[in-house]
């Protein structure tokens, strides 16, 4: 179910009838009931009160919190990778950013961000930084439908692969100050792609 609201196969406002996807996942209604209720935690979802539970949409300015929050942790992130990761841990990194580049190629939209998320999470592992993780992980699901919009743009597949080579470059240097700029603005450019394709007053979560 969350597969399907973060790879936009249910939009936002859509209802979720228990009885529906209980067939559809052949379950009984109790599972179902318990999923929505973690993914209502998760801000995927919404249960209004004696209403069906439906897929929520975001605010644009909570969408702009959350990028600005991601940017400021990530910077972190990049800087502790740059100074302190192992090497054979950064070397690490070639494997989701070669299976972003074939998504890329093939204009794989699911697969590269996929590969986007790997690529991210093996950066927060490399950090050590328990806190910045426990935090950045909070915010995963919640952000997970926003990243495959804005890479669905036109031309973001390709920047967002530049940058993350970049990236990779910077931390094989050992440059920090590049690092946390670099990842930065990918942070900036998903957010202005965001804005440019979504109404002012809400953004699918």
């Amino acid at each position: 179910m969350a597969a399907e609201i973060i790879e936009g196969l249910r939009q936002p406002g859509d209802d979720l009838n228990s009885v529906e996807l209980s067939r559809r996942y052949h379950t009984s209604r109790t599972p179902i009931r318990e999923a929505l209720m973690l993914l209502e935690k998760e801000g995927l979802v919404q249960i209004p009160p004696r209403r069906r539970p439906r897929v929520v949409s975001l605010a644009m300015e909570e969408v702009r919190e959350i990028y600005r929050a991601r940017a400021a942790l990530f910077e972190l992130i990049a800087t502790d990778v740059a100074l302190s990761a192992p090497a054979e841990g950064i070397a690490q990194l070639r494997k989701p950013l070669a299976d972003m580049e074939q998504a890329c190629r093939k204009g794989d939209i699911n697969g590269f961000v996929w590969a986007n998320v790997d690529f991210y999470d093996r950066n927060t592992q490399l950090a050590n930084n328990r806190t910045v993780k426990r935090i950045l992980d909070s915010l995963l699901l919640r952000t997970l439908r926003l990243r495959r919009l804005s890479l669905s743009q036109p031309g973001r597949l390709q920047l967002s692969l530049d940058d993350n080579a970049r990236l990779l470059k910077a931390y094989e240097d050992r440059d920090a100050t590049l690092a946390a700029a670099l990842i930065r603005s990918n942070h900036i450019n998903a957010l202005a792609a965001l804005e440019k394709c979504l109404p002012a007053e809400a953004a699918p979560a």
